[in-house]
C-alpha cells in the first residue's frame, strides 16, 4: 500500500476524500463537496498547499485533544486530521501530510459504484 488520496462518496450523494499514508492509515479528511470535480479541485489544493507550515492551524478539541486543520491561502478549510493523543503526536501527522501529500496519486473509489 502506498501513500495516495481515496475520493468517496457519502450517503448523500456528496464527495469526499482522504489522504492515508504509506501504511494506508488516514491522515486527512476533507469537507464535503457536491460534485466529483469540486472533491478533486479540493485534492489539488492540499497537494499545493500542504508543504507550507503557515497553513496549519493547530487546534485543540473540547476534550483538550490536539488536531489539526490545513487550509488554502484564502482561509478555506480543505482537510481535518482526526484527534491526537498529544501535541507531539499531532506535530508528526502535520508531518507526514506535508511529506504525502503532493504528488500522491487519487484513487477513484466512487467508479466502482
Amino acid at each position: 500500500m502506498g501513500r495516495k488520496f481515496e475520493i468517496k462518496r457519502a450517503s448523500d450523494g456528496q464527495f469526499h476524500f482522504n489522504l492515508k499514508a504509506g501504511n494506508n492509515q488516514v491522515i486527512l479528511t476533507s469537507e464535503m463537496y457536491t460534485t466529483k470535480a469540486a472533491a478533486i479541485n479540493g485534492i489539488n489544493s492540499v497537494q499545493t498547499n500542504a508543504p507550507h507550515d503557515n497553513l496549519y492551524d493547530r487546534r485543540e478539541s473540547k476534550k483538550q485533544e490536539p488536531y489539526f486543520v490545513l487550509k488554502a491561502t484564502n482561509g478555506q478549510i480543505i482537510g481535518n486530521s482526526e484527534m491526537y493523543s498529544s501535541t507531539s503526536a499531532m506535530e508528526n501527522g502535520i508531518s507526514s501530510v506535508k511529506t504525502n501529500a503532493p504528488g500522491a496519486p487519487v484513487e477513484d473509489l466512487t467508479a466502482a459504484e
